[in-house]
């Protein structure tokens, strides 16, 4: 296993966004019953869970585009309930989203995507704007050309890998990445995990990844918080999830798609499915 991918989180076990007994619904559908979880400081948590089960929903509420019913979700160490427009416009400074399908403004260039957070919060000038964005570009592995290139243009890696750039583009604390590795081949994912992990380990980010990738759970995350009728059943490293008697976990760790790897075994080729 790769040695960026396992670096411990915060031992002072230092949870920088906490939810407590939170409760979501669409009109008679109640689709987050009481959940309650703790992102811890500095690690990457993944998120599973049954799809059409509320993951995606958790990551939204948080980062209030979704209402809650009821419950707290505390971030840095503050409440959101009552939170001023100007303080919430501050917190959301130090956060950063890639969405399922990035998400890029179509009409804008790769360049010009990255540099809307900036443009919405920074006073910088063009110099300043366009060195930032090529700072940016490369450090999600994009090649230069890039940053003049439209969305249309671009591969599902590349537009990923420029979503996440704009993700970055205000040097976020944390970063929420929404199905990361949907729609990547197998090498593609595999070079993407490896990307979080390192931005993770140089950068001293906070990730919280929703995901069905089995080979980003064994990759990429310290921990892994598992959904199941909209609340927490397990939480815990790799380990504890295979050895988990839960009917659901058992069948999606040990399924005839689980990955065939010990724990422990670095990145390789991503010859098996995912789910």
């Amino acid at each position: 296993m790769s040695d960026l991918a396992r670096t411990s989180p915060d031992p002072t076990g230092d949870a920088i966004i906490r939810v407590r007994d939170l409760v979501v619904g669409f009109r008679d559908r109640t689709v987050l019953k009481g959940l309650n979880l703790d992102i811890q400081r500095g690690e990457i948590l993944g998120f599973v869970g049954p799809s059409g089960q509320g993951k995606s929903v958790l990551t939204r509420t948080i980062l209030g585009l979704v209402p809650k019913r009821s419950g707290t979700i505390e971030v840095f160490g503050e409440n959101v309930d009552g939170m001023s427009t100007a303080r919430r416009r501050r917190i959301e400074q130090r956060w950063g989203v890639l969405f399922q399908q990035g998400a890029l403004f179509s009409a804008l260039t790769v360049k010009q995507n990255i540099q809307m957070p900036m443009r919405e919060h920074l006073n910088l000038s063009e110099r300043l704007l366009d060195e930032f964005a090529r700072l940016k570009i490369e450090m999600v592995g994009l090649k230069p050309d890039a940053a003049d290139k439209l969305p249309s243009e671009l591969s599902g890696g590349m537009i990923k890998r420029a979503a996440l750039a704009r993700a970055l583009a205000l040097d976020p604390e944390i970063l929420f990445l929404d199905e990361p590795t949907s729609g990547l081949d197998p090498i593609g994912a595999g070079e993407f995990d490896e990307l979080v992990a390192t931005l993770k380990q140089t950068l001293g980010l906070t990730v919280f990844m929703v995901t069905h990738d089995l080979d980003s759970l064994y990759t990429a995350c310290d921990r892994i918080a598992a959904l199941g009728d909209g609340q927490i059943i397990a939480e815990g490293p790799i380990e504890s999830m295979l050895a988990s008697d839960h009917p659901w976990l058992r069948s999606y760790f040990h399924g005839k798609r689980a990955r065939s790897i010990v724990v422990g075994e670095p990145i390789a080729a991503r010859e098996h499915a995912h789910v």
